[in-house]
């Protein structure tokens, strides 16, 4: 096993979207020496992560492989469903002794099996649940950090600029048992948010649902709260849809029939086919640009 970093860090992402992107930026400005990436999606030139991924912030690898070739620490920031494949492909190229900070918003049972691929590699993985939005801090959002090498990655991870990391079980899928089981409330109010006023509109009371909202939760802006949340599944379906399936498996393994998580990833998989639709500037432009996708089955009667 290879001796602790010493000197400014060499970092490689595995993952250049939402996450990945906002890192890279974080990272650029930050204590690492160089920074790489990778994404699937890098063949497409027209793809997000292909523009994004300018010679100034990253230098672009030409694989998962070339990406970790010689980074001290690998961060893994993929979508749900590539996680265990993205690993596979790092923990081929990975140097012995490097660390692995596994961001990937997946089940404790995935998470598990993740950590094995790595370790058996000869690679130290560290389990990473980002418990905010990345947006407002960026590599300063909290995360819980788990596995047994959890405690000698952190000084690392502060360096860096992961201020809000923080230590949380040295037992591996723990952390993930958190992001998931809150992933339940998040993602959910965000697939009820659309199916009540989506609905609402049709029937011309959604102002009516809203402030019974406010009257409910105070302090909330529901008009502009719930036109964000709504956008954020139009914008990010297909990327809820996979973690809410591995918070299927999360809720599965605990005995108990996940009924609510299964139908929240239908709504965020309809969400994503409408994606389209996010830019419209009000909450009811936005509703109206959801019902235009959906026939009325009343042909406009009343009774």
């Amino acid at each position: 096993m290879a001796s602790a970093v010493t000197g400014a860090p060499r970092v490689a992402l595995v993952g250049f979207g939402e996450v990945g992107q906002r890192l890279a930026r974080d990272l650029a400005t930050g204590g690492a020496t160089a920074v790489s990436a990778w994404d699937i999606r890098f063949p497409d030139p027209d793809s997000a992560p292909s523009r994004a991924a300018t010679p100034d912030l990253v230098r672009r690898a030409a694989s998962a492989t070339d990406a970790v070739c010689d980074a001290d620490v690998i961060i893994c920031a993929v979508t749900a469903g590539a996680c265990l494949e993205a690993v596979r492909d790092l923990a081929r190229g990975a140097n012995p002794g490097t660390y692995v900070l596994d961001l990937n918003s997946v089940s404790p049972k995935t998470k598990c099996e993740a950590a094995s691929i790595v370790e058996h590699a000869g690679g130290r993985y560290v389990e990473a649940s980002v418990m905010s939005p990345i947006a407002p801090c960026g590599i300063g959002s909290p995360i819980l950090l788990g596995g047994p090498r959890a405690a000698g990655f952190a000084p690392l991870g502060i360096a860096l600029g992961f201020t809000g990391a923080q230590v949380y079980s040295e037992v591996t899928g723990q952390a993930a048992a958190a992001k998931m089981c809150r992933s339940v409330l998040i993602k959910g109010l965000e697939a009820l948010l659309t199916e009540s006023l989506v609905s609402a509109r049709r029937y011309g009371v959604e102002q009516t649902v809203l402030d019974s909202l406010g009257g409910l939760m105070p302090g909330t802006d529901w008009s502009n709260h719930s036109r964000y949340m709504i956008t954020r599944a139009l914008e990010h379906g297909t990327r809820r849809a996979e973690e809410m399936r591995e918070v299927a498996l999360t809720v599965a393994d605990t005995g108990l029939q996940p009924w609510l998580s299964e139908a929240i990833a239908r709504r965020q998989d309809w969400c994503a086919a409408l994606g389209q639709e996010r830019d419209a500037p009000t909450l009811g432009a936005l509703l109206d640009a959801l019902l235009n996708h959906i026939p009325d089955p009343r042909g406009g009667a009343r009774c």
